[in-house]
């Protein structure tokens, strides 16, 4: 797997993975339009063997010194392999390099797993905005890590960053012995 920033030549596969991911939300986000967007900045995971495809992106929009995480999408047959919480340590790592001292998202209150996730990664539960989602008024969890320059939040990527990493080669020595 790779991970390196979005070009005009990934828009329609990243437009898929938002549909699959994401097929209630109307209507669908334009990418095109995304990439020309100062605030706007784009991660894609690729699948090495498979050539120029896409298997999952993560976006956020960068706002004074506020990163607001706008998506994480997996391909469906792609999920529960690391690759989401790959996009997400590379999300946080573009935010700090940006220059953000807070990074926010929201989550639907029902993705407990994903909150978990953030949880992990230093994020706290600040909020909840009531209706949030168009599709089904679900409410949204709004999680926040601040201080994200601190040298406490950089050590804990750090060390998760290189966990995953070490995870990952167990999966893929797995799947290469399999």
């Amino acid at each position: 797997m790779y991970l390196r920033l979005m070009s005009q030549e990934d828009v329609p596969q990243v437009t898929e993975i938002d549909r699959e991911a994401f097929p209630t939300l109307w209507p669908p986000a334009n990418y095109e339009r995304e990439l020309k967007n100062g605030l706007a900045h784009y991660i894609v995971a690729g699948d090495e063997g498979a050539g120029h495809h896409i298997i999952g992106f993560a976006g956020l929009w960068m706002l004074v010194d506020e990163a607001h995480i706008t998506n994480i999408a997996v391909r469906e047959k792609h999920r529960r392999q690391g690759i989401g919480e790959a996009l997400l340590i590379a999300i946080i790592e573009l935010a700090i390099e940006l220059g953000a001292n807070l990074i926010t998202l929201e989550v639907r209150a029902s993705n407990t797993e994903a909150q978990k996730l953030y949880a992990k990664y230093g994020f706290v539960r600040v909020g909840l905005r009531r209706g949030y989602y168009t599709d089904n008024r679900e409410d949204a969890v709004l999680m926040t890590i601040e201080d994200v320059k601190s040298a406490q939040v950089k050590k804990k990527l750090k060390r998760l960053k290189r966990a995953h990493s070490e995870e990952m080669k167990k999966l893929l020595t797995k799947a290469n012995k399999s």
